[in-house]
């Protein structure tokens, strides 16, 4: 268990990385929703876009939170 492969990264290192795509897609998420909702003079968005973007940004969140899952039940079980 000590001794990790070459392409393995130590599973706090895949904790860090898991949570910095879930902040970041959180943020992103956010940056997204607000573009589909302008201030009055703004132009109206692309709306699919913005959708595939918010689409995409989910996706993200789900992925990460999978990955922490993963982990930590990997971590329980051992």
């Amino acid at each position: 268990r000590g001794v990790f492969f070459p392409s393995q990264k130590p599973r706090s290192e895949l904790v860090r990385t898991s949570l910095r795509l879930l902040t970041s897609s959180a943020y992103r998420l956010q940056s997204e929703c607000r573009k589909a909702l302008p201030a009055e003079p703004s132009p109206a968005p692309d709306i699919q876009l913005v959708t595939q973007q918010v689409i995409q940004c989910a996706y993200d969140i789900a992925k990460a939170a999978k990955q922490l899952v993963t982990i930590t039940t990997k971590e329980n079980n051992n």
